[in-house]
């Protein structure tokens, strides 16, 4: 079941934001792959570009990792970088 968006707001921030609480309460453990453009465009009802600037946001903030023809998975954090998004 996908949370209810708030098209008043930037909706790749907010599908970001879902990811990121999924990595945070581990469901999405280290070393998982989390969905993918089409997955993420699917389950919230979104376009594919929205979905692809959540995914590179999650990258730059050092969440999410990315690796070509395999998909993206969860990173591993230092204790330094975990406490910044706190």
């Amino acid at each position: 079941m996908s949370p209810e968006l708030d098209r008043t707001r930037p909706v790749w921030r907010q599908v970001a934001a879902v990811i990121a609480d999924r990595i945070a309460d581990g469901s999405y453990p280290v070393g998982s792959r989390v969905p993918s453009v089409v997955e993420l465009s699917t389950e919230f009802g979104i376009a594919a570009s929205t979905a692809q600037k959540a995914l590179t946001h999650l990258k730059t903030e050092g969440l999410v990792r990315a690796e070509v023809g395999l998909g993206s998975f969860v990173a591993e954090r230092s204790e330094e970088s975990a406490g910044e998004g706190a």
